[in-house]
């Protein structure tokens, strides 16, 4: 490659906002249900609408992890709305569930990955097995399930309620924590949800509450530790009321009082939630002017019941509901509304995300293209745009079936965003600030350039894809095929230079392996560029 610098250039100005009007407004009226499947809808032969297939783009840049090669006819014909109603109804997909079953650590409890990863000798598998196969399973959920909108959610509210596995006994527990905690409860109550991973041992351990306790009580087998206000500030804090949300150093320590004897059984053994009563603190708490004396397990319920449905966590939640899937800044008018929403339905998450997918705000020519990719949806974007699928090693391999994908998640770490390893409870960050800078995008522009030479595949294992099956062939020149059939759109001018200077400085010969090197080299650089990394 003769050089990716103007495309650095380029893609330097992702985070500032865009300087072009959209082309197309998008209203987001209320849907009416339809019965008919997806696929039969899709096969019909009538044409595609050309509003309904942009706002199809944007539908699939935000409420999924980018459209697949045929996903943006299929559901422009299905209709927008109708596929993001279904989106949004419970729902499973048999063909990736049965995937990600191959990778046992994914449908084990934590007793039994207690055993067959131990940290020692004695298992069949190591800790860091464990480790690459959860990874492994995210990622291919994320590129190739069907239920994208749930994927998108299981990632928006893990992140919201991070633990790190790097941290002590919580590799052995982010499994179960993902599966019971998290996906079990995105369609659900955030009561639920709050009280899923409140009890969680994930993050007990993360968050050190296993270890809180009564100035008289202690963990089993341990000397004495305290108070530990590390869960209660974070609770208050990043989970439910904001760090405006009129708590005090008061509160936390109240809070704390109130969490003593949550803790784990066992958690290098047993790993199970356990509400010990020697540990808890009793007498009254007051929190938020609130005085709470259930006793027992009870002053914690009742602490999460206040949090829950108060005022601050509502407009905490909207407002980082609308920044995921809206705009890093959205309007102060679109997040009282979903807060509203979010109160009045007693925290119905199902009901506060359509109060914001469907708000005209969500779909506005202030929201396309506004927000930049993370590292993760970088990765699995463009996997998913050029039809890639997950081929598994052989279990027999040193490193297990998820071995050939091993590199991929080495790439995500370089990245800067290693699946299940942010140290700090605030999560990987939401705005595109924190991820534009000349080394990212540098990194970001060379992972392109290696998904498009096909570095991610081992023998037959790893990414798959076929680039002659992505772009279609043609009499119009390769650069302006390439992007219809990732972009969905031309590329802007000054992209279109860049990578049309790097595509003639390369032999054009018309024999097979020419032909498919350009082909190669121009996917990597419009999957590289910065039209690529907005959504």
């Amino acid at each position: 490659m003769r050089s990716i610098l103007p495309l650095v250039a380029l893609c330097l100005g992702c985070a500032a906002p865009r300087s072009t009007p959209l082309a197309a407004s998008f209203t987001g009226t209320k849907p009416a249900v339809v019965a008919s499947s997806p696929a039969k809808i899709a096969a019909a032969s009538s044409p595609v609408d050309p509003v309904e297939e942009a706002r199809a783009v944007h539908a699939l840049s935000r409420f999924a992890f980018g459209p697949r090669p045929s996903d943006v006819e299929r559901v422009a014909k299905m209709g927008v709305d109708a596929w993001l109603r279904t989106q949004l109804a419970p729902g499973t997909d048999p063909a990736v569930d049965a995937k990600v079953a191959r990778l046992r650590a994914t449908k084990l409890s934590t007793k039994e990955l207690l055993g067959a990863y131990p940290k020692g000798k004695g298992g069949d598998g190591t800790p860091a097995d464990l480790e690459r196969e959860l990874a492994t399973a995210k990622v291919v959920r994320a590129v190739e399930s069907e239920r994208q909108l749930e994927e998108v959610l299981v990632d928006f509210w893990f992140n919201h309620f991070n633990v790190d596995a790097k941290k002590g006994a919580v590799k052995w527990l982010v499994a179960p924590y993902e599966r019971e905690a998290i996906r079990a409860h995105v369609f659900g109550k955030f009561r639920d949800l709050l009280g899923a991973t409140a009890k969680h041992p994930a993050m007990l351990f993360y968050l050190d509450n296993w270890r809180s306790a009564a100035s008289s009580g202690k963990p089993k087998g341990k000397k004495p530790s305290g108070l530990n206000e590390n869960y209660a500030r974070e609770l208050l804090e990043l989970h439910t009321l904001g760090v405006d949300g009129g708590y005090t150093q008061d509160d936390v320590k109240e809070v704390a009082r109130a969490f003593t004897g949550w803790t784990i059984d066992k958690p290098k053994e047993v790993g199970a939630f356990v509400f010990r009563p020697g540990m808890h603190e009793a007498g009254a708490k007051k929190v938020l002017g609130k005085t709470i004396d259930v006793g027992g397990i009870g002053d914690g319920e009742a602490v999460l019941d206040l949090v829950a449905t108060h005022a601050a966590t509502a407009h905490h939640l909207s407002l980082a509901l609308a920044r995921r899937f809206v705009s890093d800044d959205p309007p102060s008018a679109l997040v009282d509304q979903v807060a509203k929403v979010f109160l009045t339905s007693n925290g119905d998450l199902r009901k506060t995300y359509e109060a914001l997918f469907f708000a005209p705000e969500a779909w506005s020519d202030a929201a396309k293209k506004s927000k930049v990719k993370d590292p993760f949806e970088t990765v699995v974007s463009s996997i998913r745009a050029v039809g890639g699928t997950f081929a598994f090693g052989e279990a027999g391999n040193k490193k297990g079936l998820a071995g050939p994908v091993e590199p991929l998640l080495r790439t995500l770490e370089g990245l800067g965003e290693p699946i299940y390893h942010c140290a700090p409870p605030t999560g990987f960050p939401e705005r595109a600030t924190a991820w534009v800078g000349t080394g990212a995008l540098v990194s970001r522009i060379r992972f392109a350039v290696a998904l498009s030479e096909d570095r991610f595949r081992v023998g037959g294992a790893g990414v798959v894809w076929d680039p002659h099956a992505v772009v279609p062939d043609g009499k119009d020149p390769l650069v302006d095929r390439v992007a219809r059939a990732l972009l969905h759109a031309p590329l802007a001018p000054a992209t279109r230079t860049a990578i049309q200077k790097e595509l003639d400085a390369m032999p054009d010969e018309p024999d097979e392996d020419s032909q498919r090197r350009r082909l190669t080299r121009a996917i990597g650089l419009v999957l590289g560029s910065p039209d690529f990394q907005r959504q």
